[in-house]
């Protein structure tokens, strides 16, 4: 899924529209008692705050500040021994004024949410995103239903494949339509941060420029901006800008190094999931194209204590292909110049450094490459 990496994103403030403020949340859910407690997860001056409360009669309240609206969790658990341990929850947002979550069922996570502007709107972009969640869910029951042996097969891993890829498009056609319908939501912003991880600039620009103003100039809105102008220098098009960084063996590599080939920029870690299940597709693809004047630079996002993590996941993986680190995490200083927030990322440069595509998975990645290289040996022959 395309909800990825929004690991670095999760629980950020939104934006700094609106003054500080204290905020109530109201919980009515069914007929739920004791030994039930609610909780609830937000972010506030760069600190996760956290807060629960019993639960009799299905009610439940909450009190708190915040210094701008700031997405985070409800979470209801039935036994009251644990957040973590409870799969009923709600997104909201914290935000000044009265936040009211209601259900006549003892559910949380079908609750309707209401009473402050941006969870009005966040309660429509459900309903307008309902399709795609009702896929995944359908996607994630019928892999539980399945077997080991059959989640290992490839027909099964390709059905997964395009059930996936067929939700994510209908997602982002839903995230579009939610932003031109919303300009002035901090949603839209947020829906657009999203769409960033798989779309190129070209598409991205417009939508942040149809924003309100008040949206593009809030603090998330610069971020925005700032983002946008990164990844403008690895548009499609573009000319990738030039780096070093040492390989495994503390050997600076150079990109432009690998001018006249058609390269592969594959931004990982050993410590990313969807990366490592991703990692069979390069495999395959480079040992299928890589005398083909076609070769991968992994750059890894490994932690500066977990060199040894980041090699033995390249030996385990069989990535035989060069690979570079800087051992910053999410400091990396490619990830950082060329916009990348959100792993697996990879960007299709040919033999001039020109980026001619990006996020490429599965077959995509086999196809594009596929396509490309004939071409051009189409042309070198004639």
């Amino acid at each position: 899924m395309k909800k990825i990496l929004l690991t670095a994103l999760a629980l950020l403030p939104v934006a700094a529209m609106a003054q500080s403020g204290t905020f109530t949340v109201k919980g009515k859910i069914g007929n739920v008692n004791a030994p039930a407690k609610a909780y609830i997860q937000y972010r506030k001056d760069g600190k996760t705050i956290m807060d629960s409360a019993v639960v009799k009669n299905g009610e439940f309240e909450f009190k708190g500040d915040v210094a701008a609206p700031s997405q985070g969790y409800v979470l209801l658990n039935k036994k009251g021994d644990a957040m973590n341990k409870t799969r009923d929850y709600q997104q909201i947002y914290f935000e000044t004024g009265t936040i009211n979550i209601n259900n006549t069922a003892d559910s949380l996570g079908t609750a309707t949410v209401s009473g402050t502007p941006t969870n009005v709107e966040n309660q429509a972009y459900k309903i307008m995103n309902k399709p795609v969640s009702d896929a995944y869910a359908a996607m994630s029951a019928k892999m539980k239903a399945a077997t080991p042996a059959q989640r290992e097969s490839a027909e099964f891993k390709k059905e997964m494949e395009e059930i996936e890829k067929k939700a994510d498009e209908q997602g982002d056609v839903i995230n579009k339509k939610f932003v031109k319908q919303y300009p002035k939501s901090l949603i839209s912003l947020n829906l657009i941060s999203s769409l960033a991880y798989g779309m190129d600039y070209a598409e991205i620009a417009p939508l942040f420029e149809s924003l309100a103003p008040a949206v593009k100039d809030s603090e998330a809105g610069k971020r925005m901006a700032d983002q946008l102008a990164k990844m403008k220098v690895v548009a499609i098009g573009a000319v990738a800008p030039d780096f070093a960084m040492a390989d495994t063996a503390g050997n600076m590599v150079k990109l432009s190094s690998l001018r006249g080939k058609y390269v592969l920029v594959d931004l990982w870690a050993s410590w990313c999931g969807p990366c490592r299940q991703e990692n069979p597709n390069v495999v395959r693809t480079f040992n299928k194209y890589k005398d083909r004047n076609f070769t991968v630079l992994g750059v890894s996002l490994d932690r500066p204590d977990a060199k040894d993590k980041w090699l033995a996941a390249i030996k385990k993986d069989g990535l035989t292909w060069t690979h570079v680190s800087d051992l910053k995490f999410w400091d990396n200083e490619v990830a950082k110049a060329w916009g990348v927030r959100a792993i697996p990322q990879n960007f299709l440069l040919d033999p001039n450094g020109k980026v001619i595509a990006k996020n490429l998975r599965g077959d995509a990645l086999d196809a594009k490459l596929g396509s490309i290289l004939a071409k051009a040996e189409k042309v070198k022959a004639e």
